[in-house]
């Protein structure tokens, strides 16, 4: 009797009903929540890179096929998963927008990590650890911003994209920890540093889980082209240059089209039919 008049509540004064309210606010909790235990994996990679460079740094060639391989999974997440989200859109001007919004704020971000004096040619790279900590840290806030992206526009392309930057967060913790052994931090303090620089991968996936919910149409479209952009950054700004200081060959080349066709047949995996 009580649902009865809550509907009929709804039909006299317009009000939403308590249960659908309720039931809706459970599931933007529960969206939020597993999210942030996606996250959690990145963040953990971070961490785990720190532990593996606070012992022992891999050599150049470990170092520059996991670049490579990574670069090649976050190029196939963006080709396989985020373009074709945003061409079923089919609006040039959201399209437009976000992307010029991604460049700029790549772009931006650039700027101000070598105003800070943080690295040449990419975030991973030396400098003081100061401007280091600041770089790494907005870098570790878009990547977990981009996670909220991904589940935002479906879970099959917030899998794809979480598996892809936590390839790219585990050499950034590892070089991270690397830069601060270098700089005569003591284990202890580069495990802390690195543990709470990987927090902000929660707090970015957080805000792109909470501010991101719920979007649809043009606007998913507009904050898909803005990842599309940042993710795109991520791979020849960063991964690929930094992999291409170090001596190349071509099995390390290789690895960036294992990872662009592990990532695919991943995703014909799990778009393939049930029999």
């Amino acid at each position: 009797m009580s649902t009865a008049l809550w509907a009929r509540d709804d039909e006299v004064t317009g009000r939403p009903n308590i249960i659908r309210r309720i039931v809706q606010r459970e599931a933007s909790v529960n969206h939020v929540l597993s999210v942030l235990g996606y996250a959690l994996i990145p963040a953990i990679a971070a961490i785990l890179g720190g532990l593996i460079a606070s012992f022992r740094t891999p050599g150049p060639g470990v170092q520059g096929a996991i670049q490579h391989f990574a670069a090649g999974v976050v190029f196939a997440a963006v080709a396989g998963e985020v373009l074709p989200e945003i061409m079923a859109e089919g609006a040039p001007l959201p399209l437009i927008l976000g992307f010029s919004l991604g460049v700029v704020a790549m772009l931006s971000m650039k700027w101000f990590t070598e105003r800070m004096g943080g690295h040449e040619g990419g975030v991973h790279g030396g400098g003081q650890p100061t401007a280091l900590l600041v770089t790494v840290g907005v870098d570790l806030l878009m990547d977990g911003l981009l996670v909220g992206i991904g589940f935002a526009a479906g879970a099959t392309t917030g899998l794809l994209l979480t598996a892809a930057l936590t390839l790219e967060v585990l050499f950034l913790g590892l070089s991270t920890a690397t830069a601060l052994s270098k700089a005569g931090a003591p284990r202890g303090r580069m495990l802390v540093t690195v543990t709470v620089l990987a927090l902000m991968i929660i707090l970015g996936a957080l805000l792109g889980s909470t501010l991101l919910a719920g979007l649809s149409g043009p606007w998913l479209e507009g904050v898909l082209a803005f990842g599309a952009a940042a993710l795109l950054y991520l791979v020849t700004e960063e991964l690929l240059v930094e992999a291409h200081q170090l001596p190349d060959t071509p099995l390390m080349t290789a690895c960036f089209f294992l990872g662009f066709l592990a990532i695919f047949l991943i995703e014909m995996m799990v778009g393939a039919p049930a029999a």
